[in-house]
């Protein structure tokens, strides 16, 4: 599920489905904020570009957290195959039927437990969700169940916010576990991946930062 960074302050959480391992929430706000055309436009014109750059990835792509679907939409346009794995019923029922017609198969899932054979995809993304998983052990394991379903050399790239006083104020309500992307290249590495990129948006002061890894060849 998308954390947008984009809107004003945010009503009472909305609850959401408690899967075994991760626990997740989001305000009402938050919510409408990740459907709406502004932030699919963001999506599109912004995070996509600067995350992925000439990065090709591949034939079979997993997403972790689509929410509505507005990266979903993205991708989908440019690979064969997506699968997007959403821990949220409602929200993977939602998408699983405006996306029934087309390349993209939703599966309802927690990310730190993927319902995956070893070594099946050729890449992963996680667009602004890794913050919805409350704990950094759980992060950890997502991120480890991430380079175990890649193919060896197998693409991982991301983007996600960084903690502030606003961002902070627009989460009011929602389960959220920041991500400090100084320490998330040794997490990454930790999980197993190499080659492993991370960098913040510009100017400064940063309120994004983007991340490139792959599984081992």
């Amino acid at each position: 599920m998308h954390g947008c960074i984009i809107g004003s302050r945010c009503r009472a959480a909305r609850p959401l489905v408690v899967s075994a391992r991760i626990i997740t929430g989001v305000n009402e706000r938050h919510l409408q904020i990740c459907a709406s055309a502004e932030w699919a436009e963001t999506v599109q014109k912004e995070i996509l570009p600067w995350a992925l750059g000439k990065r090709d990835l591949g034939d079979d792509v997993l997403e972790v957290g689509p929410g509505p679907g507005q990266t979903t939409d993205v991708l989908r346009r440019m690979v064969r195959r997506l699968t997007a794995v959403e821990v949220d019923e409602s929200l993977a029922e939602a998408l699983s039927q405006r996306l029934a017609a087309s390349n993209v198969e939703v599966v309802h899932a927690d990310g730190t437990a993927l319902p995956f054979e070893d070594g099946r995809f050729s890449s992963a993304t996680s667009f602004t969700m890794l913050h919805h998983v409350p704990t950094a052990t759980a992060q950890d394991q997502l991120l480890s169940e991430l380079r175990r379903v890649l193919r060896p050399g197998g693409l991982l790239v991301g983007v996600d916010s960084i903690d502030s006083p606003e961002w902070r104020e627009l989460r009011t309500g929602d389960t959220c576990g920041p991500v400090d992307p100084d320490t998330l290249a040794a997490r990454l590495l930790l999980a197993g991946f190499v080659e492993v990129e991370v960098q913040r948006s510009s100017p400064a002061p940063a309120r994004r930062f983007r991340f490139a890894a792959r599984a081992p060849s």
